[in-house]
């Protein structure tokens, strides 16, 4: 319960500042702090389920580096790999992000990530898929 209460004040705060952000922000022209506040997983057989961000496995922010093209754990979130960011499109008013990851050495664990983020608002939606799962984040970004 108390996770809930903090995610919820954090998403308040999150949609209250991005309102107050200026146009542009959001378009790909700056750094940003992406924060997760709900995750999907999905399973083919078992379906999807909510879970905790920790307990998919991603990092509660990410900062976004359009200069490196790269997405990495924010500062705090502990040592994480960076991610590469392959592809960057504006459709409308929302900025499309997506990149490809080899996973672990060894194992064929490798997945695609797309990353909407709306340029408006600020309001993101991760989604991750490789073999057999599937997961979708919703978040919200701030300009850096």
């Amino acid at each position: 319960m108390r996770r809930w209460v903090i995610a919820l004040v954090l998403a308040a705060a999150f949609c209250a500042a991005s309102g107050l952000a200026a146009a542009g922000d959001f378009d790909g022209s700056r750094p940003l702090m992406l924060a997760l506040f709900s995750v999907q997983e999905c399973a083919p057989v078992e379906g999807c389920q909510a879970v905790d961000v920790e307990t998919a496995g991603l990092p509660r922010f990410l900062r976004i580096d359009f200069a490196q093209k790269i997405i990495r754990r924010a500062e705090g979130q502990g040592e994480g790999p960076t991610s590469a960011i392959e592809r960057v499109e504006s459709v409308g008013a929302i900025l499309h992000l997506q990149g490809a990851e080899a996973g672990r050495e060894n194992l064929e664990d490798g997945f695609g990530w797309s990353l909407a983020i709306d340029q408006a608002s600020g309001r993101a939606v991760l989604t991750a898929s490789g073999r057999e799962a599937g997961f979708v984040a919703f978040g919200a970004c701030l300009p850096q």
